[in-house]
């Protein structure tokens, strides 16, 4: 029996089976895993689909971010002659030893491995980098299927808010965290971790939601120190002019109160403030006017919001054209023209 692919590996046990993890050039990921083809019905095969669409996301972090990038390892299962080959040091290092017509099935990351080939086609130098794959045993096609499932089922994808917090590559993102800590407010009623707020939440709006109202005002990836500055006067102005948040820091409005009687904590809102704030953004307006935000009737039962963020069954409307009427009203009250898309939708409530 003749053995060809030879790994450096260091020996593992999980569930009483054997593992083994290798270091492996990216350069040789192409020889070493073959594509299944795709149309092979999916109880035939042990993967879904190349989703061809989130290759080049993955492949320009990986161009973009050449001295920073990260991966973790890809789990792929072996069909074929295996041999371990312990060294001297330890039992648990050692040489695994792979027969050449042996076939590479991966388990998970294919989507990374297929980035990767097309990224080493843009920088040949890449292929001298290594990555690690975790090695089973192959035990079939019902062991293979079984393995995919667990790897994804149990995979919980970080909150929005969360990968905002920890993300320093994406220039808004960093511009936004910068607002946060500028505006003591924000600090404090942010919640830098999660999606979903209960209602008993000590926080009244989610980094992920305010991100997405900045996102409507800075519409570009490049955000400069004059756009930060810009987006910590404007939302400063708007948090200190309204009344009823600066009473609830006074302790002269209780937070329950302030979710369940007013508009004020609700993601439209925000989102029509970030659409506001394109416009002083774009005009280059001054933004004392906000200080007239302190006259507005936030109130839910307020009839003005009915038919833009209220329906008729006193239901909150958060879709984009809820956004955009309770941003019209808004511009209605500070005295702002509406642009011709705006009148339309003005048009509609007036019918």
């Amino acid at each position: 029996m003749s053995f060809n692919y030879s790994f450096s590996v260091v020996k593992g046990t999980q569930a009483n089976r054997e593992y083994y993890i290798a270091m492996v050039p990216l350069g040789i990921l192409t020889k070493l895993f073959q594509n299944e083809e795709e149309y092979i019905a999916p109880e035939y095969r042990a993967q879904r689909c190349i989703n061809e669409t989130r290759i080049p996301e993955i492949r320009d972090y990986i161009l973009n971010n050449r001295n920073t990038y990260v991966f973790s390892a890809l789990s792929a299962s072996i069909d074929g002659n295996v041999h371990f080959k312990e060294s001297n040091i330890d039992r648990n290092l050692g040489i695994l030893e792979v027969d050449m017509d042996a076939i590479f099935l991966i388990n998970d990351g294919q989507h990374r491995k297929a980035a990767i080939e097309s990224a080493i086609k843009e920088a040949p130098e890449l292929a001298k980098e290594t990555i690690a794959i975790v090695l089973f045993k192959d035990e079939g096609l019902q062991r293979s299927q079984q393995m995919f499932a667990d790897l994804n089922k149990h995979a919980v994808k970080s909150t929005m808010s969360l990968s905002t917090l920890y993300d320093n590559r994406d220039d808004l993102a960093n511009a936004v965290k910068e607002v946060v800590f500028k505006i003591p407010f924000l600090s404090k009623y942010i919640d830098k971790e999660k999606d979903n707020l209960g209602k008993n939440s000590l926080k009244l709006f989610t980094l992920a939601n305010f991100l997405r109202a900045n996102r409507r005002i800075i519409r570009s990836s490049n955000v400069g120190q004059e756009d930060t500055l810009f987006l910590i006067q404007y939302w400063s102005a708007v948090f200190s002019n309204v009344t009823e948040w600066d009473k609830l820091e006074k302790r002269l409005l209780p937070k329950c109160s302030l979710r369940e009687d007013y508009i004020l904590t609700l993601s439209v809102t925000l989102q029509a403030f970030g659409r506001l704030g394109y416009y002083f953004y774009e005009s280059k307006s001054d933004i004392a006017i906000l200080k007239q935000l302190a006259d507005i009737d936030w109130m839910r039962a307020n009839k003005e919001w009915f038919g833009r963020a209220v329906d008729n069954q006193g239901k909150i409307i958060s879709n984009e054209d809820a956004i955009i009427k309770m941003c019209n009203l808004i511009k209605i009250k500070l005295g702002i023209q509406l642009s011709r898309e705006e009148e339309v939708k003005e048009n509609e409530i007036r019918r």
